[in-house]
């Protein structure tokens, strides 16, 4: 008789101990599945057994994500130096040692860029805006600005991967899915985590990994809702088919995939049997949410009447406060084009055009509806600009290069403390002076501000535990409310 291969004894002995031991977990997740319209459906990971460590200050998140960079002495950061030196060299001792990019490290000199646009102070809260952003003078007051974050990263991909994973290196969950896979979801009808992409942006790319599940169970994934009358691709059935028979085709597909779990007690075929589930009830549940008819004209007045033309920031920005009203607990809006590295003015005033009115009329209508004291809104990219000109500088052109030294996200709602500023940045806006915040203590006041503690939140893969922040991060306690 021959032996059995390696390969065979392994997979023996793992449907084994697999069957006595792991058909119990299994079936319950089946029947939650399954369990009917009643309740929630949300559901705790491992080490969460109440969904929280303890109470939220937010029950769910709009991430407002500004892709490229945004240049933050030129909306946020107010910096008078920089005009009255344009032109003069940046000092060597304020540059230090930071590495520059391929683009201006050959540079002869770095002429300092003054901002070409008007600051002043609104609100109580007497915050710095420039002429670029009318419609946040409304909000200042509602907002947290962080002006002193900072990141290692100094190019797009691994800098935005390490905002939306807590590492450069791609194949970590996603913020979302950490919050997807550490509290579940409140609507059985909808994803936890839903993804809206701005149409018809260039500018650096965006990969569905920023959404990913990494190495979380694939139904922790982002899903990606696209403009327009079909949300989510092949979710409608085709003419012809009616529900019923749609139904019946799943009841099918559901027996089968039920069948061989039961064989091979592989967690993957329940994940495929919850997104087919999923799909079913998506399809009335998308058209619902993604259907503006029933909103009034003082709506699209609020956040623009680009907000009528589905895939755009304005309208995704009203697709998510819909999908805020409905539980949806992530939501991630990215906004292509921020990435100036010439040309600036004329550019930038094109983005702020676009993003301006939106984002001041979510927090405002999110207010108003009395959603903000339990939403999170989270404003930014993932980088800054330099205060040097990239390029030749003219007077009435500069561009500028990536600079994670320091820059400025913004927070709203969500138990953040409102009309205030956090951090200060050198007078030529190159260096954080005071209360730096580095990438993953933000995302440790995220998952704080949901009830978790980011160091008690975690996930075993290939013998060590990982989590969002891995083993750094300081929750920012003051400015939570």
């Amino acid at each position: 008789m021959s032996l059995p291969t390696p390969h065979e004894a392994f997979a023996h002995n793992r449907r084994v101990f697999l069957k006595n031991t792991g058909t119990g977990i299994g079936t319950a997740a089946l029947a939650s599945l399954f369990a009917g319209d009643s309740g929630s459906t949300a559901t705790a990971a491992p080490g969460l057994p109440t969904g929280a460590h303890f109470p939220a200050k937010a029950k769910r998140i709009i991430y407002l994500f500004q892709s490229g960079g945004p240049a933050q002495q030129d909306l946020f950061d107010h910096k008078p130096l920089l005009n009255e030196m344009n032109g003069k060299e940046l000092p060597a001792e304020v540059r230090g040692e930071q590495r520059l990019t391929g683009m201006s490290v050959n540079q002869s000199s770095l002429p300092i860029a003054g901002s070409h646009f008007k600051f002043s102070q609104h609100g109580e809260s007497g915050a710095w805006l420039s002429d670029l952003l009318p419609y946040h003078r409304d909000i200042v007051d509602d907002v947290c600005f962080i002006k002193s974050m900072h990141t290692e990263a100094i190019n797009h991909d691994p800098a935005i991967t390490m905002f939306q994973t807590g590492s450069q290196i791609a194949g970590r969950p996603s913020l979302g899915s950490w919050l997807s896979y550490g509290l579940g979801s409140e609507n059985k009808d909808l994803p936890a985590f839903i993804v809206l992409v701005s149409a018809g942006q260039g500018g650096q790319p965006l990969y569905a990994r920023l959404w990913g599940n990494g190495f979380l169970d694939s139904k922790y994934q982002g899903v990606q809702f696209r403009g327009g009358s079909d949300p989510v691709l092949y979710l409608s059935n085709p003419k012809g088919i009616p529900a019923s028979r749609r139904r019946a085709q799943l009841d099918a597909i559901n027996s089968l995939n039920q069948h061989q779990f039961a064989q091979e007690h592989d967690p993957e075929i329940e994940s495929r049997i919850a997104q087919y589930e999923m799909a079913y009830r998506m399809q009335s549940s998308v058209p619902d949410a993604a259907d503006f008819s029933d909103e009034p004209e003082s709506t699209f007045e609020l956040y623009g009447q680009d907000a009528k033309k589905p895939g755009t920031y304005a309208a995704n920005c009203l697709l998510a406060r819909r999908l805020a009203q409905r539980d949806v607990r992530f939501i991630q809006l990215y906004h292509q084009g921020w990435d100036q590295h010439s040309n600036l003015p004329k550019q930038i005033r094109g983005q702020a055009k676009e993003t301006d009115q939106a984002s001041a009329a979510l927090v405002k209508d999110l207010k108003q509806l009395g959603l903000l004291d339990d939403t999170l809104v989270i404003w930014g990219g993932e980088f800054g600009r330099t205060s040097y000109t990239q390029g030749v500088l003219t007077n009435d052109n500069y561009g500028r290069d990536h600079h994670p030294r320091c820059f400025t996200t913004w927070m709203a709602g969500g138990g953040i403390k409102p009309g205030i500023s956090h951090g200060i940045t050198d007078e030529f806006g190159y260096n954080v002076v005071e209360d730096g915040v580095h990438v993953h203590d933000f995302n440790a006041t995220v998952l704080h501000l949901m009830g978790i503690d980011h160091e008690r939140l975690n996930y075993r893969y290939q013998g060590r535990r990982f989590r969002l922040t891995d083993v750094h991060g300081e929750v920012l306690n003051n400015i939570i409310a």
